[in-house]
């Protein structure tokens, strides 16, 4: 093995003491060993601090604490500590397949233009029961156009050659909800990504996530959205900008309509019209919601 580490794991961290463990030793039985394991405690006042002395004794993995400052500032500190040619990411809660690393690097081996591959995860939940993988559309290659709509890189996924992150910077350390998928619409403007169709990971869902605040996290989405596109202009045709708003405005008004608000579904449907009206996703919700309309008013 080398003396420098290949891979760089950052798993940042905020009482998670119950999940802590299984993230750490999800990362030690990687099938591929050459790799270190950078934990960020965000501070956490739990007793996180007690249990990760089980497992500095082993020298790939560091520990660092800090004030509490956002999972932003902790990834951040975790890529300025890294050593890696690679960035990996994986949160406290969650875990990786054993074979995580390995199916990450042969493809990058298999495809030396790709800069960040992802995959797909298996949902679990609080106890760790497999509740089915998520099937979202994902993409390869130039994607800025189809992330506009929906953020599909999943990020403890994900693995990331470094230079891209010492060339365009890391995560905005203002940003509490969507800062993921502003970096990775950022990183969409130069570089390749490559979607592995293999599950990776487990991504952990509890009673207290299951909504997580989902009117906030579209809030913030539509304002990383705005300004990804003010910011660079360049990235997309005016077709495409226009396309992946309405898009957007679909994917908010659907779940408008699901939370029971069909005047705010109605206003999001608007918004997309306005966009495109060329292509039947507008038209579905029209068509869901007058159902639902005619529903309620027959009640």
């Amino acid at each position: 093995m080398s003396s420098k580490p290949r891979v760089s794991v950052i798993t940042p961290t905020f009482n998670r003491a119950d999940y802590l463990p299984i993230a750490i030793r999800s990362v030690l039985a990687q099938s591929y060993q050459n790799f270190e394991l950078i934990v960020v405690d965000d501070g956490s006042t739990d007793e996180t601090p007690t249990l990760m002395k089980e497992f500095l004794g082993d020298p790939r993995i560091r520990y660092f604490q800090q004030e509490n400052q956002g999972q932003s500032v902790a990834r951040n500190r975790g890529i300025a500590e890294a050593v890696g040619e690679f960035i990996c990411f994986l949160d406290s809660d969650n875990a990786w397949v054993d074979s995580k690393l390995a199916l990450s690097l042969d493809a990058f081996e298999a495809n030396p233009k790709a800069d960040i591959v992802y995959g797909d995860y298996m949902v679990i939940d609080a106890e760790g029961r497999e509740l089915g993988v998520n099937r979202m559309r994902r993409f390869s290659g130039r994607i800025t156009p189809e992330l506009i709509h929906d953020n599909f890189v999943s990020m403890n996924t994900t693995m990331t050659r470094r230079r891209c992150f010492d060339e365009m910077g890391g995560f905005d350390s203002k940003d509490r909800l969507a800062e993921d998928y502003g970096l990775w619409l950022r990183f969409s403007t130069r570089y390749s990504f490559l979607y592995l169709p293999e599950v990776l990971g487990y991504y952990r869902v509890m009673e207290n996530q299951i909504s997580s605040d989902k009117d906030s996290r579209l809030k913030a989405n539509e304002r990383v959205i705005l300004e990804f596109m003010a910011s660079s202009p360049e990235a997309l045709g005016r077709w495409e900008r226009r396309q992946g708003l309405s898009r957007f405005y679909i994917r908010k008004g659907r779940y408008e309509l699901s939370a029971g608000r069909p005047i705010l579904a109605g206003k999001e449907l608007v918004r997309a019209v306005g966009q495109n009206p060329f292509w039947l996703g507008p038209w579905r919700l029209a068509a869901k919601l007058a159902i639902t309309m005619f529903r309620s008013g027959a009640h």
